[in-house]
């Protein structure tokens, strides 16, 4: 017994397999299974990320998704500060990532709604692709049809907060200088949307490694067969 382990264990660190998916007693998954597996870590690593960012400081107080100044806006930035309007700065920085903070609040049913949508081939192929392949595949899928539900959503939260009068006095407050001779667009609701898509993906993304990874993480009798057994 000792040596067919060994064999076995031997053969899954050649292979990149998980001994466990191939070992008595794990079972065998379909792929209706599978299929319904993918679905469920995709929306279990989407609920954790609204639950990280749809909060006070989700993004704010965020090293990693803090929404700064659209890059085109730098300039813009600097000048002010160094005339000493650098709070008009702040405002608006602040005022963008409250909104994007409120907004992924509605994101969830849009994002679930894609994920349902899913065919089963579509997501038959994911199970052991492994890593993110899942995340990746619904993110290449999905994207502009997202981001195209989310852009009205990220609007009226920005709104909400006042994040596009802040944001437009900064941009107004620079086109208005003499020296301007290159107007920015003052319109914002398109790059939140993309900064705070790009958040959600990223942690559904280190949910479904999560999962794949880490036994603890599969909260349902379903991804603990899907994750630990073998397709059929």
């Amino acid at each position: 017994m000792k040596k067919l382990l060994t064999i076995l264990l031997l053969s899954s660190a050649l292979s990149g397999c998980d001994v466990l998916s191939n070992l008595p007693g794990v079972g065998i998954v379909t792929e209706a299974e599978a299929g319904a597996g993918i679905k469920e870590a995709l929306g279990q690593g989407l609920s954790k990320a609204v639950l990280n960012l749809n909060k006070t400081d989700g993004f704010f107080g965020d090293a990693v998704y803090k929404i700064l100044m659209p890059k085109d806006a730098q300039k813009v930035v600097n000048t002010l500060r160094d005339l000493g309007l650098g709070n008009l700065v702040d405002k608006a920085v602040l005022a963008i990532n409250r909104g994007a903070e409120d907004a992924v609040g509605y994101a969830k049913p849009i994002f679930i709604d894609a994920i349902k949508s899913m065919t089963l081939s579509d997501a038959i192929g994911l199970v052991r692709n492994g890593d993110t392949s899942a995340t990746h595949f619904f993110r290449v899928k999905t994207t502009d049809k997202l981001m195209a539900a989310f852009l009205p959503v990220i609007k009226s939260s920005l709104d909400k907060v006042d994040a596009t009068k802040y944001y437009g006095d900064v941009i107004n407050t620079y086109n208005i200088f003499p020296t301007t001779f290159k107007k920015i667009n003052p319109d914002l609701g398109g790059f939140v949307t993309q900064k705070a898509t790009d958040a959600l993906f990223d942690l559904v993304a280190k949910e479904e490694l999560n999962i794949r990874q880490n036994f603890a993480a599969r909260t349902s009798d379903l991804l603990r067969k899907v994750f630990g057994g073998s397709i059929r």
